[in-house]
């Protein structure tokens, strides 16, 4: 609008005739109510430009997420991890110079009879357990020579128990069958079997003998058992020469107890880590140890290398004194000779069995019909040789005992002499366990698979080993 009389500029009059022009029509009311968001929007509209979204090019591809495999690793800052920590997976499989001739997994089974399936054995038994102050793991494996060759495992590895809560008496069994029998690896597994069966009957009183301390009865009691199992083994082979090696464990339940007893016959290993360091415990033997008529209890081992005594490592002979704990004399016996610790559990109250009618007080042998008390002659065996002629049978296989104490963070490892020989021979092998294995927590089962299959080239029979912790 302008004042009387005065003439609108051009612009004015464009919007004054734009918004009275008689010929625009009015809108009206709207459909619905203009909200408070719509408003909003439409002032965010008539100030900003919305951004449009990018096309995509049709010739590009969206990349892949990177892997993780190929990424690399961070550089980790600080000292190495000690070999406890670190996974086993991550180490190599083998120690030395380079990599054992044979592949390290296995290549061929061994051929199966369908009429006898029962005799197909695994190639590889793990097991484990935690019982009282100790932690067990025991694993069997076949050698890298039967894998590549398709032959059983000779090795055979048990593991009972045997009763319950604290009075219960934990078993590790394992064997090697002879290499000239055939169905070692049935001998091997039956030669457990049967030990089992034996030391199973006696839980109870070996329980009670081991807390006790009473040395001179487990070792002679289990000498019993042990020929009981084998001497079957050699009845159905029609031979006189070894059928099996056969090495036990016998672990109480107790925690107040830390007794370990080891018994066997055959070569083998038995090793103690102690503090980071090796010892090889193995009892030792003499010359005469090995004769056909070796009699039991004759002392097949003294003190360990580097024991006290009285510190309880000791393995005891003939010189045990009476009352102290570490022998158990029969009726008649003389001070010192064990040999008199007859068999367990057969008179109740002692435990002991009566010597039969005419027998020698010393050589356990049966005299004559009709010989004069305290003559000295014996009945010949069927098969003995005559006086002074050489003795055709092959040399008896020594019966092996030790009792000893653990302490707190020892292991203890039993092995067959697939495991033994290179431990004792290979110093990269005994360095690589030693670090695995003295961090004070047992491994997992898997980490304990690892470690003792680790491979020194040249060495590649069987490996068959049970270690216990000490909490």
């Amino acid at each position: 609008m302008s004042q009387q009389g005065a003439r609108p500029a051009r612009q004015e009059d464009d919007w004054w005739g734009e918004l009275y022009d008689g010929t625009t029509q009015d809108t009206g009311p709207a459909q619905a109510p203009d909200s408070l968001d719509d408003r909003f929007a439409s002032a965010r509209n008539a100030v900003t430009e919305r951004p449009r979204p990018p096309e995509p090019s049709p010739s590009r591809e969206p990349s892949p997420p990177p892997d993780p495999s190929t990424s690399p690793e961070p550089e980790r800052t600080g000292p190495p991890l000690p070999d406890h920590l670190v996974a086993p997976a991550a180490l190599p499989d083998y120690v030395g110079s380079g990599p054992p001739t044979y592949e390290p997994e296995p290549t061929a089974l061994p051929p199966a009879d369908p009429d006898a399936l029962d005799g197909l054995v695994p190639d590889t038994v793990l097991d484990g357990a935690r019982y009282g102050a100790c932690t067990l793991r025991a694993v069997s494996q076949r050698g890298d020579s039967a894998r590549y060759r398709g032959e059983p495992r000779r090795d055979a590895l048990l593991t009972a128990r045997f009763g319950a809560g604290d009075q219960a008496l934990v078993l590790v069994a394992m064997a090697t069958g002879a290499r000239a029998v055939p169905g070692a690896h049935l001998a091997a597994a039956e030669a457990c079997r049967g030990i089992a069966r034996a030391v199973g009957r006696s839980h109870q009183r070996l329980a009670q003998d081991i807390r006790a301390a009473r040395r001179g009865d487990l070792r002679s009691g289990l000498h019993r058992l042990t020929d009981r199992a084998l001497g079957g083994l050699r009845a159905s082979a029609a031979t006189d020469a070894p059928v099996a090696v056969l090495r036990c464990l016998l672990l109480p339940a107790d925690p107040d107890c830390r007794i370990r007893v080891f018994f066997g016959v055959g070569d083998g290993g038995l090793f103690r880590l102690r503090d980071g360091a090796w010892q090889d415990i193995e009892p030792r033997l003499t010359a005469d140890d090995t004769a056909p008529d070796a009699p039991p209890g004759d002392g097949r081992a003294s003190l360990d290398p580097g024991a006290v005594p009285g510190d309880g490592w000791a393995s005891l002979g003939p010189g045990a004194v009476p009352g102290d704990g570490r022998a158990s004399l029969g009726p008649g016996a003389l001070p010192g000779d064990d040999r008199a610790s007859l068999d367990l559990g057969a008179l109740s109250g002692d435990g002991r069995t009566a010597p039969n009618p005419g027998t020698l007080p010393r050589d356990g042998r049966t005299a004559n019909p009709g010989a004069l008390p305290g003559d000295g002659r014996t009945a010949p065996r069927p098969g003995a040789p005559r006086p002074g002629s050489p003795d055709p049978r092959p040399p008896r296989e020594p019966f092996l005992f030790r009792a000893s104490v653990a302490r707190p963070g020892d292991v203890l490892v039993l092995c067959t002499a697939g495991l033994a020989d290179p431990l004792r021979e290979a110093e990269a092998l005994r360095a690589r366990l030693a670090r695995r294995w003295s961090g004070g927590t047992p491994p997992g089962l898997a980490a304990f698979l690892a470690d003792a299959r680790v491979r020194v080239k040249g060495y590649a029979d069987d490996r068959t080993a049970a270690a216990v912790w000490e909490a």
